[in-house]
């Protein structure tokens, strides 16, 4: 019987996966229990995965959600998004926000974002201090913050409203999406120069001042879940020992550990067959990025943390940035640094459902 790859978990640093293998010896396409009732099926295979992260018959609009789903983001019709809009609605929203988060852009403000993280770290003094209690939520809120234009005096609200995000409380979630766009908009007040002015000016003039709201909390909050899940990660593995370049650390760390082990839902526009599978309309169809990418019999090339075709995520070179800034800056301005606990008794923590994992504390020494 396979384990509920949606269950949240807890466990070392150190201990396997055992949802991983067992879904991969399930074969190329599984089918499971969803989490909000139903049949859903994963992806376990590459080729199969790419094809799939390809083809527009796997759509992302929660329009397509079987029906009583509701922990998903708003129908594409309701809220226009970089995730739940497909085929030319979605390549022109995303033509509005690629030029922001280019490599070229994003490397120009590598000296900026290696001296925030110095800035952050200086400020914890030497410890031992919890790396994932503040540090690992405030520097990627504290870069995006600043890229956007957005005043630095509304970081403790951004912060909040991020951790209110994973709340259950009913409506709460609601209540954080609102926060973030509110402070948003402060980035695009009069005078005010940053990438939030900058998506304004690109996006078609007919889009509301509510889309644009969205559209700027979306790049905030994903921006923040994706590298604050990676940083203990990254730290760990740089403080246990790791000596390679910072690059090959950030690839490595990002493969093994992706900050999404699945992709977003993805649901069938019609009866599609898939694997031998012939897959109803309206199926829920995820991809396991973290089991493809650590298959031991993978062969080396690009991996799928980021993901592949139309949706591949945007902001990839600036999460890649953030965490090569954090290992350069440890390693030259903290070389005393050091894990306060022995790295086998880290543990990590699954939230459940298709979020991510992260290490539930990060003890560091930052110096003596």
């Amino acid at each position: 019987m396979l384990p509920d790859p949606f269950a949240a978990t807890t466990r070392g640093i150190t201990e396997p996966d055992p949802v991983r293998p067992a879904l991969r010896a399930a074969g190329p396409l599984v089918e499971v229990a969803a989490p909000e009732g139903g049949s859903a099926w994963i992806v376990t295979e590459e080729k199969l995965a790419r094809e799939v992260l390809a083809d527009p018959r796997f759509a992302k609009d929660p329009a397509l959600a079987p029906e009583g789903w509701t922990r998903l983001e708003q129908t594409a019709a309701e809220q226009p998004s970089l995730t739940t809009l497909d085929g030319p609605d979605h390549a022109l929203l995303r033509r509005a926000h690629a030029p922001l988060l280019s490599a070229k852009r994003i490397q120009a403000q590598s000296e900026r974002i290696h001296q925030i993280a110095r800035t952050l770290l200086t400020d914890l003094g030497g410890g031992p201090v919890d790396l994932m209690d503040g540090f690992s939520t405030r520097f990627p809120l504290t870069v995006l913050l600043d890229l956007l234009g957005i005043p630095l005096h509304l970081l403790d609200v951004a912060v909040d409203a991020c951790r209110r995000m994973s709340d259950p409380e009913p409506g709460a979630q609601g209540k954080a999406i609102a926060a973030i766009a509110d402070l948003a908009a402060a980035g695009l007040t009069p005078n005010r120069k940053g990438l939030a002015t900058e998506l304004r000016d690109n996006l078609p003039p007919e889009t509301s001042e509510e889309d644009l709201r969205y559209h700027l909390f979306a790049l905030i909050f994903a921006g923040q879940l994706t590298t604050d899940a990676s940083i203990g990660f990254l730290v760990s593995r740089l403080l246990n020992g790791d000596t390679t370049p910072e690059s090959h650390l950030v690839r490595e760390t990002l493969r093994v550990h992706p900050p999404a082990p699945f992709t977003l839902w993805r649901f069938t526009t019609s009866e599609v067959d898939l694997a031998g599978i012939r897959l109803p309309a309206k199926a829920p169809v995820l991809v396991d990025i973290q089991g493809i990418n650590t298959d031991p019999a993978r062969k080396p090339g690009p991996d799928l943390t980021f993901g592949a075709g139309p949706h591949f995520c945007v902001g990839a070179q600036l999460a890649q940035l953030e965490l090569r800034a954090v290992a350069a800056v440890l390693r030259t301005d903290f070389p005393e640094a050091r894990l306060a606990v022995p790295y086998g008794e880290l543990r990590q923590t699954f939230l459940g459902g298709i979020q991510g994992t992260r290490l539930t504390s990060l003890p560091v020494v930052l110096h003596e």
